[in-house]
């Protein structure tokens, strides 16, 4: 294996069994047999692995299951942060139940009944917004509960995201400090992808402080929007669109569409009107021009997730714990 780090799931791939079946193996869990412990000890020794306080920190696990849920499985955001969680917690043995949710509450709350009849040892769900139903299901569970991509009001347990408002605010400062005043927001339709919704307030909120003109907003389309729908929006202005000084997407992806659209209409960006996107998506870095954005961390809410859990299963969270990463302005070239 050369220098790579060896890890549970190659002791694993070695003896042929799951990844739970070694940690409890070398944790001298009595539901393994002795012939097979010693034999998982053996091969673990034999490739140099040690295992590491991560997996320590979560001896206290029973069903060795982790359900998670993301808005969409095909969101490159999302999947970096799905990456970042599994990598970590499968070096302890930990398996992932994921379920997408496609952007809507009602659908949350069906995936939460079903993930909880598989009595997970946490419960981890993306943003803050959730139906009542929801809310009193998993109170009554009283199992550890984190959200992430958020830091909600009223937080049913720990928290691990940014603020959506503050970051979108880091893109109105910038085009008020590079002369823009007319904006217009291009989004989903109100009432599916809740993040969305609070950047676009986020964005209005910022616009008023620096007395801006009222920010428009340019439907894309029901979410999740891509960018098909940033280019069909754009597209169906013509080059009216030019009347805005700033087009600020609710995405990377919709920002990239908005773009291509301009391109298509002969309007030169950022000259004519600027675009602006929103997670720092791959698309913004190699983008022609490059797309201004946000970076909102998706890898590190994932590891600080891990890491949280790792405290809670080894019993070091007492109180109810809020761990903002933040969010960063990327300056490209299309404002």
């Amino acid at each position: 294996m050369g220098n790579a780090r060896i890890t549970m799931r190659d002791v694993a791939q070695a003896v042929g069994m799951s990844p739970m079946t070694v940690s409890r193996a070398l944790r001298d869990d009595n539901t393994v047999s002795a012939q097979t412990r010693a034999r998982v000890r053996q091969v673990a020794q034999e490739l140099g692995y040690v295992y590491d306080s991560t997996a320590q920190a979560f001896r206290t696990q029973k069903s060795g299951f982790v359900a998670v849920t993301l808005p969409s499985v095909n969101n490159a955001n999302f999947a970096e942060t799905f990456r970042a969680l599994s990598n970590g917690l499968g070096q302890a043995g930990v398996q992932l139940l994921l379920g997408s949710t496609n952007y809507r509450v009602d659908k949350e709350e069906e995936l939460a009944r079903q993930l909880l009849t598989r009595n997970p040892e946490a419960l981890i769900l993306t943003g803050g917004h959730h139906t009542d139903a929801t809310r009193q299901l998993i109170r009554g569970r009283g199992l550890p509960v984190i959200e992430m991509w958020d830091l909600p009001a009223d937080p049913l347990g720990h928290v691990v995201g940014f603020s959506n408002a503050d970051a979108m605010g880091h893109i109105v400062d910038h085009l008020v400090q590079t002369g823009r005043r007319k904006l217009a927001f291009v989004g989903a339709s109100e009432g599916a992808d809740m993040r969305g919704v609070v950047r676009r307030s986020g964005a209005v909120d910022r616009a008023r402080h620096h007395g801006l003109p009222e920010i428009d907003f340019i439907d894309a389309g029901p979410a999740p929007v891509s960018m098909r729908h940033g280019h069909a929006a754009i597209e169906a202005f013509g080059r009216d669109i030019a009347r805005y000084d700033a087009l600020v997407c609710v995405s990377d992806p919709v920002a990239f569409g908005c773009l291509s659209a301009l391109q298509r209409l002969g309007l030169t960006v950022p000259d004519d009107l600027a675009v602006t996107g929103f997670g720092h998506f791959e698309v913004a870095k190699i983008s022609n021009p490059r797309i201004t954005t946000v970076n909102v961390r998706a890898e590190d809410i994932g590891h600080q997730v891990v890491a949280l859990l790792q405290d809670i299963f080894a019993g070091a969270v007492a109180d109810q714990r809020s761990v903002d990463v933040g969010s960063e302005l990327v300056i490209g070239e299309t404002s």
